[in-house]
């Protein structure tokens, strides 16, 4: 692996539907043939979210799990010894802990050239700025890694732009055009899996496509079918709307929300409750009978600019199920909040794969009572946050101590008696977007020492 200077935990699957044959339809709104099983070794076919047009809701379609034998490396020419040093180079565009304690995102780009890469970088950076510009990534974007991998690509751009004729020689093959649709952009997800894995870790995978044009995709539940990451997002690099795309999918992989956009044709649906937090069959009356969902929110103002309810249409069908709001991120992209469930959800799942609190002194071994204990915080108290950290001896919290990064037992009142103690460090995420006591116990990360108070402070 080669590290460019400056430049864990399982995220989850999407919380599916009861009928995996209900859960996708094309653009005329009629529900394609299941997709076959897809492995590593790229068989079959991936199902996959795309966005007709920038501002509008979203369509799924089956696609091949392989690009067209037309794309990719067509031409024949290897790269050479200059471009083959380049092409797999790690970059760490913004690394803000271990790959154990974070949320890892790796962004490649195709229809980049070797002389292109900086260009790569600055649209990788420009990219993940609008993602965390939104909220809730923006106040839990240092829950994030954020790593680039170079593909040096034979021809700059891809295929497909700006017509369906036209052919480019690219690392990753991806191209406009996908299933005979214009906007949507495919690639193949074993080339991506092979430059991801050049990364320390991968749990989402972007790729940005060297083009002006309006496109992208996103393709989801990626680690059921043998992938070491969950979802790959795919979209246009230098189109102002395309960012959106990856925004919305990663709602799917991190927050497990459910699309809230419907198709005419799905009609009613059929089943029982949903799994997923943005979807329901309850009455608003259910919902706080049954403590279900998003009963804590109802009646709530919500960013969206609507208030939460239960709104008809929801997961693909127009009618038996329920979404918060009356528009989010997660129905159609002129809206680019997510409601107020959907931030809580989001947020839980930031938590799920990664810690706020980290330290480099190991808390298997006992210490003494003058030795120095530091922690790290990631997630600090600016935007919705509001992180509170406290320190404990044997249970007992030490007031004074509220909000420091740096004590010693010590410090905390563990005198030289001899005895066995626990000093506690806990980090609480307090925000007022949690409302749910269950993921505010996810927003609640521990450290503990064992302190051995002898005479000896060190």
């Amino acid at each position: 692996m080669r590290i460019r200077p400056g430049t864990h935990r399982t995220a989850g699957s999407v919380a599916g539907l009861a009928l995996a044959g209900l859960l996708a339809a094309t653009a005329a709104g009629t529900a394609p043939a299941a997709a076959a099983p897809t492995g590593a070794d790229g068989g079959g076919s991936h199902r996959v979210e795309y966005f007709p047009q920038p501002d509008g809701a979203g369509r799924t379609v089956d696609v091949p799990a392989t690009a067209p034998a037309r794309t990719g490396r067509s031409s024949g020419r290897s790269l050479s010894a200059a471009e083959a040093a380049v092409d797999g180079t790690v970059g760490e565009q913004a690394v803000t802990g271990s790959t154990d304690d974070r949320l890892d995102v790796v962004i490649i780009g195709d229809g980049y050239t070797a002389d292109q890469q900086d260009d790569f970088h600055a649209d990788a950076t420009a990219k993940w700025a609008d993602i965390t510009a939104l909220e809730p990534y923006r106040s839990y974007q240092n829950l994030f890694n954020v790593w680039t991998v170079d593909a040096v690509s034979n021809q700059s751009g891809i295929s497909g732009d700006p017509g369906a004729d036209v052919v480019r020689d690219t690392a990753l093959s991806s191209y406009f055009w996908c299933a005979d649709t214009e906007r949507l952009v495919c690639t193949d997800i074993d080339k991506v899996a092979s430059y991801a894995a050049e990364a320390p870790a991968a749990d989402l995978v972007v790729v940005i496509a060297n083009s002006t044009k309006y496109g992208g995709a996103g393709y989801s539940g990626l680690r059921a079918e043998g992938y070491p990451f969950n979802g790959v997002s795919t979209l246009s690099s230098d189109h102002s709307s395309s960012s959106m795309i990856a925004a919305h999918e990663i709602g799917h992989s991190v927050g497990l929300l459910e699309d809230e956009y419907t198709y005419p044709s799905y009609g009613t649906w059929p089943g029982g409750e949903t799994d997923g937090p943005n979807s329901t069959t309850y009455t608003p009356a259910q919902l706080v009978e049954k403590r279900a969902k998003w009963y804590r929110w109802l009646g709530q103002s919500d960013p969206t600019g609507s208030t939460v309810g239960t709104y008809e249409g929801s997961a693909y069908y127009p009618y038996g199920l329920y979404r918060p709001t009356s528009t989010s991120i997660m129905r159609e992209l002129s809206s680019t909040d997510f409601n107020l469930p959907g931030r809580e959800a989001m947020i839980a799942g930031f938590y799920r794969a990664g810690n706020a609190l980290s330290t480099t002194l190991d808390t298997n071994t006992a210490i003494k009572h003058g030795k120095r204990i530091q922690v790290g915080l990631a997630v600090v108290t600016t935007g919705l946050a509001r992180t509170e950290l406290r320190w404990y001896v044997d249970g007992v919290e030490k007031v004074r101590a509220r909000g420091r990064t740096a004590v010693t037992p010590h410090s905390l009142g563990v005198r030289a008696d001899g005895r066995r103690h626990k000093v506690t460090a806990e980090a609480v995420d307090r925000t007022d977007a949690i409302r749910d006591p269950a993921v505010r116990a996810l927003a609640t990360d521990r450290l503990t020492w064992s302190v051995q108070a002898t005479g000896h402070r060190r």
